[in-house]
């Protein structure tokens, strides 16, 4: 089967499309004929060697750690799926990713392919998915009539944060760029602030319940995020590189999200998905082979929105 890998940590460069064998899965995991996986920012920290403390990877590593696709073989132990059902999931960070045509799997982070959604552009949804709602929901325990600000809202995470936001009922303010402001705002926002013409904190005049940072701003500014939440409020930082500010005199929290692989959790986003309340964006399908010059372009800041990625038989 084919693959992209790298046997060296570096730029995009070292990524090669090459002939790997076909994975055996072992017990309690599955193969699945890979449809799509997608690019996320941490791929690209992975690949450049960043990452090799929280996320040990054994060379020559294929990223990817979103899949969607069609189980295609079944380990021993393996109860509640079936060849041909059609998957999504959220795989180990420092396991073979599905820049692949066949991936394993542990079978219990998968769970069905929505079925209102291209199964391809279904890869979209696990990781950023579940960023999204493990900040507003696991964390910061967001619930109906609060205000929430979500900086950094025009990015894949922070489209699917102001649909979950505002389907729970929150007031959402979100920053967001001219390029992405109509996009944020018709995922549902309720203010919409052009980060690039006023500072966020100026900007926000009523303190707020919830702040969740997605944007990699400079420290001060992300302590000062602190200063608009109310006392007893919560700041979710996702850039976890800097800590999140916490005001203990205002019993204001700050909280460092690592996001983890949810099947129940997923399974949620995808009922939400197939009942019209969570929309699934995606704004490229690149083919595998040109895995490496997507790197590239990301790595320029040149890719914009959620990128799926196909295998060239699909």
């Amino acid at each position: 089967m084919k693959a992209v890998r790298f046997h060296e940590y570096g730029g995009p460069g070292v990524l090669r499309y090459e002939d790997v064998e076909q994975p055996v899965p072992g017990a309690g995991q599955v193969r699945i004929r890979v449809a799509a996986t997608s690019f996320n920012s941490v791929d690209g920290n992975i690949r450049g060697g960043f990452m090799q403390g929280p996320i040990p990877v054994v060379l020559p590593h294929t990223p990817g750690i979103d899949v969607a696709g069609t189980v295609d073989a079944l380990g021993e132990g393996v109860d509640g799926l079936e060849v041909g059902d059609e998957v999504i999931g959220f795989l180990p960070m420092d396991k073979p990713g599905a820049a692949a045509e066949y991936v394993l799997a542990p079978a219990e982070v998968l769970t069905t392919a929505p079925k209102s959604v291209p199964l391809s552009d279904a890869a979209a949804l696990p990781l950023v998915g579940l960023t999204a709602y493990q900040a507003l929901f696991d964390h910061a325990k967001l619930t109906a009539g609060q205000r929430v600000l979500i900086n950094g809202a025009g990015g894949a995470v922070g489209g699917y944060a102001v649909q979950l936001a505002k389907g729970a009922g929150a007031h959402v303010i979100a920053t967001a760029s001219p390029r992405s402001g109509e996009a944020v705002k018709s995922a549902g926002a309720d203010e919409v602030i052009d980060h690039t013409t006023s500072g966020v904190t100026a900007a926000v005049t009523e303190q707020v319940d919830v702040v969740l940072n997605l944007a990699p701003v400079d420290p001060a500014d992300l302590g000062a995020l602190a200063t608009l939440v109310r006392p007893g409020g919560v700041v979710v930082n996702t850039t976890v590189w800097m800590p999140a500010p916490a005001d203990e005199d205002r019993g204001v929290r700050g909280v460092n999200l690592f996001v983890r692989s949810d099947a129940g959790q997923l399974a949620q986003l995808v009922a939400l998905v197939d009942s019209g309340e969570l929309r699934v964006d995606v704004a490229e399908r690149v083919p595998m082979p040109e895995l490496p010059a997507l790197h590239a372009r990301a790595a320029d800041g040149a890719v914009h929105g959620k990128v799926v990625v196909v295998p060239a038989t699909a």
